[in-house]
């Protein structure tokens, strides 16, 4: 994983595992990998792992079974939409807005580009 500086890395880690559940890749109920096997393959402390797993619990978008581990919640990827889609409206879209004025594009062209980024690369 390539982290940056503008968001914590447990917040990454987070926005990692979100995008497994997203994706299909971890299904509802799926055990998650452990604090330690995912520290080693994100290179990272197993702290910021723990960190980021207390995170996801409070979201409601992994639970524990006491002695088996992490898993991946029921209504995990509705509960993970709702955190990061909070996220994107208050902390990006500011920034993608502003961004949009600056260069003169109205939607009429995002909308344009956003349906050429959605077709398929032949």
């Amino acid at each position: 994983m390539n982290f940056h500086n503008q968001t914590a890395i447990y917040l990454q880690i987070a926005e990692y595992i979100g995008e497994q559940i997203l994706t299909n890749r971890w299904q509802p109920d799926d055990k998650v990998p452990s604090i330690r096997e995912l520290a080693v393959q994100l290179e990272v402390n197993p702290n910021t792992v723990q960190r980021t797993y207390d995170f996801l619990q409070t979201q409601e978008v992994i639970y524990t079974k006491r002695g088996l581990g992490y898993f991946v919640a029921p209504a995990a990827q509705t509960s993970y939409l709702t955190w990061r889609r909070q996220q994107f409206v208050e902390n990006e879209l500011p920034i993608f807005f502003k961004q949009l004025g600056l260069l003169q594009m109205d939607f009429v062209e995002l909308k344009q580009r956003y349906s050429t980024y959605l077709q398929p690369v032949a």
